[in-house]
């Protein structure tokens, strides 16, 4: 069997190292497709695949159906848009993700980015501290327990909203229950964001929400671009001169921003959520194994198209 690693933006050599012991340690041969530029060399790769492991590639319908032997398909690492769930589920490819592997990374960058806007993303100037403020957790999944674990150290008191995480659990790890999500944006110095996109998420952080968060405010997001609606995050901006916003995947309209609002607003070159040593192991060994766990046995862990 072939299991085929396609990355146009490469796992570190120890990853690679990693997923090839086992792979091949399960009798099986890994193919590697790094640093590829146009789509017909993907769907060239897949055509002979039994197995595919991606990062953020797009495993669109047309990928899928250039692999008739693809029985897997795992994204190294949390979100999932970049696969076409459908497509998977018509030609009976198992989709997985490997939930938890880069969370401490998106975690760390979280509160990186409340640090680099509390202190004026380092230009001189008089900021202000972490310590004492209030920080709102939107979703409290993998990623949200430790942004709120992380911050609790600063002396950050923390509010968190998420109906499918019981409120007896978020309790009993000192955070604060918002009822509402209107209480979490009303009370959060800072607000950070986890959702996942999707049709009930997507375009819905926008004015009705930002405009309740208190003087001098500031949005992070670390989840996904789509979740944002950004004519009315531009909107709200305007409006209220002390709001900011930082983020790690910027918005179509990040020319605007920049133009209007300077240094309220800061996005990173590229999505640098995951991009940490450990992360890009974990999320590869992980895949790895994931994969060998299912042709082998059938293990259905992790399945997204259920």
């Amino acid at each position: 069997m072939k299991v085929l690693v396609a990355t146009e933006k490469p796992f570190a050599k120890k990853a690679v190292d990693g997923i090839r012991a086992i792979v091949e340690q399960a009798g099986m041969k890994l193919s590697l497709l790094e640093k590829y530029t146009r789509k017909e060399e993907l769907l060239e790769a897949v055509a002979d695949a039994d197995a595919l492991i991606v990062r953020s590639d797009k495993v669109t319908r047309e990928v899928i159906q250039a692999a008739p032997r693809l029985r897997i398909v795992v994204r190294a690492g949390a979100g999932y848009d970049n696969l076409d769930l459908a497509a998977c589920s018509e030609k009976q490819v198992v989709a997985m993700n490997t939930p938890g592997q880069n969370s401490n990374a998106v975690a760390e960058l979280a509160i990186g980015l409340m640090i680099f806007m509390a202190r004026n993303q380092f230009q001189p100037g008089t900021g202000t501290e972490l310590r004492g403020k209030t920080l709102g957790v939107h979703a409290y999944g993998n990623v949200g327990r430790l942004v709120a674990g992380l911050a609790k150290g600063f002396g950050m008191e923390i509010y968190a909203y998420d109906p499918y995480i019981p409120a007896s659990v978020m309790q009993s790890e000192g955070v604060h229950v918002a009822a509402t999500l209107e209480e979490l944006y009303r009370r959060s110095d800072y607000l950070s964001l986890h959702i996942p996109a999707n049709k009930e998420t997507t375009g819905s952080i926008g004015q009705a929400l930002l405009s309740l968060m208190p003087k001098s405010a500031c949005l992070i997001n670390t989840a996904r671009k789509e979740v944002i609606n950004e004519p009315e995050l531009e909107a709200i901006l305007a409006q209220r001169t002390d709001l900011k916003y930082a983020t790690d995947v910027a918005p179509g309209n990040m020319d605007a921003l920049k133009a209007q609002f300077d240094s309220r607003v800061f996005a990173t070159a590229k999505k640098m959520g995951a991009e940490t040593q450990e992360a890009n192991i974990n999320a590869g060994l992980a895949a790895a194994r994931q994969i060998v766990g299912y042709l082998q046995k059938g293990d259905k862990t992790f399945c997204l198209n259920k």
